[in-house]
């Protein structure tokens, strides 16, 4: 073999197809039912709908023969073979596991939605509806797999941007347009942050992988010390922005509230966990040796964001208009604030085990979060469909007129809260306080203690007003088949795991190191 031939035999990659399954038939489903929505009837875009359905369920599917087997393909070749630029390990399947279920159920959520918009003023067209689910989908399953700042950043604009248009896709709706600018305007700054921030951690070490950043950046020449500590502090504000903490949370209510409520619930689960995976990716994997910066910074952002999501959603007025999707919203910035503990508490860990057993209490909040909010956002979707206004006085005497529905909301509401019978929001919230204490963050425990208490006072007012007498002769309405499906499902989920919420630990081991 000649030296031209070995050359271009260094630089063929060979992909490892099954590897890379989940996010690629995310993408072809969505490729697949755009041009499919050319040839269909209005009658039949109903079908559309299954299509992503069962393509999400198969992507989902597709995890299982790779559940013990980590891989990793589009690796350099030579002595750098080991830096690879796609990893599907432990940590990459539970994240890839939590957004593909959470992207099948809002898609579940979304055909009731679709059949109740089609027909009003307000139509959402279902072939690009459906196109842009699964396309941020695609990009969300990529993202945690993703092992260099080059395919982090492709993978979080692709789940980002279609979520933009899927905000602002209802026509002849003034607020879904201005709740797409406001999201529109933030992530792109975020995204330029995040990308002057790159540039810089790419000029002060000159790689763009994961791990050879964290050898380089322990050896970084002194003229380009400064221009490290930007890059990471940029870096690290880009994702600020994408996980809501504050002070980069303001774009939250009014893009909840203006979205099709399908797609905040999308947000609030799968939007949440591409941004928090992105941020365990670029700290404990990449900036290790600047832990004592970004420790200390997280820890302090965790603290705000709790307070100022708890205190928002505290004062909001019952008979506001949407009231009950803000306090959702608010709720969801609190919550994102309980997940920035056990990074914060990752920087102060003396060695991999510790950050890896912090950042897996990270992984198992997320996993109970992502059920029992989308099934508090299935159920808001449930009342929506006869209260347009969605206030949290309309759910007054909810049990009269829907028993399970307010018995499957209370405990999703309970478990937000960590108080029983929703032992895994308890289980969970007592894994991240042991995460803070274990980090020798007690302040941050307290922060978090006192909020808990503030969380408790609006969580169980509205679960106490599921079960007050009704105002008026209580009204039943059929409830669509799919919607039903994804109240079951995640009322199934929240009940299994709070009957045995030792499950979780079993994902408090990430294969990060």
């Amino acid at each position: 073999m000649t030296v031209a031939a070995e050359s271009a035999a260094n630089v063929v990659q060979s992909v490892d197809w099954l590897a890379i399954a989940p996010p690629t038939i995310a993408a072809v489903v969505g490729l697949l039912v755009l041009v499919a929505d050319l040839f269909v009837g209005d009658k039949k875009k109903a079908l559309l709908g299954w299509i992503s359905v069962a393509g999400l369920a198969a992507a989902g599917l597709s995890l299982l023969p790779i559940l013990n087997d980590d891989r990793s393909t589009f690796c350099l070749t030579g002595v750098d073979a080991d830096a690879c630029s796609y990893t599907a390990d432990r940590f990459t399947l539970v994240i890839q596991l939590l957004v593909i279920g959470g992207a099948l159920l809002a898609a579940l959520l979304s055909m009731s939605a679709l059949k109740d918009a089609n027909g009003t003023d307000k139509e959402l067209p279902e072939g690009e509806f459906w196109f842009l689910l699964l396309s941020s989908a695609a990009g969300a399953a990529l993202l945690p797999a993703s092992r260099d700042l080059a395919t982090l950043i492709v993978a979080l604009e692709v789940a980002s941007l279609p979520a933009f248009a899927l905000v602002g896709l209802r026509h002849g709706d003034k607020r879904s347009s201005e709740a797409a600018l406001k999201f529109f305007l933030s992530s792109v700054t975020a995204t330029a942050v995040t990308l002057m921030g790159v540039s810089f951690v790419y000029a002060a070490t000159g790689t763009l992988h994961l791990t050879e950043i964290a050898a380089e950046l322990q050896h970084v020449d002194g003229q380009l010390d400064t221009l490290a500590q930007a890059g990471v502090a940029l870096t690290l504000v880009g994702f600020a922005f994408k996980v809501a903490a504050v002070p980069f949370h303001f774009w939250v209510p009014d893009t909840y509230v203006g979205a099709p409520l399908p797609v905040a619930a999308y947000l609030s689960v799968v939007g949440k966990a591409v941004g928090f995976t992105g941020l365990i990716l670029v700290t404990v994997v990449a900036f290790p040796s600047y832990a004592d910066v970004w420790g200390p910074a997280l820890a302090v952002l965790a603290a705000l964001t709790m307070t100022a999501g708890n205190v928002a959603a505290l004062r909001q007025r019952a008979t506001r208009a949407y009231s009950a999707v803000r306090l959702l919203a608010w709720s969801s910035v609190g919550q994102a604030g309980y997940l920035l503990v056990p990074i914060a508490a990752a920087g102060y860990a003396d060695n991999p085990a510790e950050a890896e057993k912090a950042v897996g209490s990270t992984v198992a909040y997320a996993l109970m979060y992502a059920a029992v909010n989308l099934g508090a956002f299935a159920v808001a979707a449930l009342v929506g469909r006869t209260q347009l206004l969605n206030r949290v006085s309309d759910y007054r005497g909810l049990y009269a007129r829907s028993p399970l529905a307010a018995l499957v909301l209370g405990f999703f509401l309970l478990c937000l809260a960590g108080l029983p019978p929703g032992i895994i929001g308890l289980f969970a919230k007592v894994t991240v306080f042991s995460a803070a204490v274990d980090a020798g963050l007690g302040w941050l425990a307290v922060v978090m203690a006192v909020n808990v208490v503030i969380a408790l006072f609006y969580y169980l007012q509205w679960t106490a007003l599921l079960f007050r007498a009704p105002e008026g002769e209580p009204v039943k309405h059929r409830v669509p088949a799919p919607l039903t499906a994804a109240i079951a499902l995640t009322a199934v989920l929240g009940i299994a795991l709070s009957g045995a919420p030792q499950l979780i630990l079993r994902f408090s081991d990430t294969g990060l190191f």
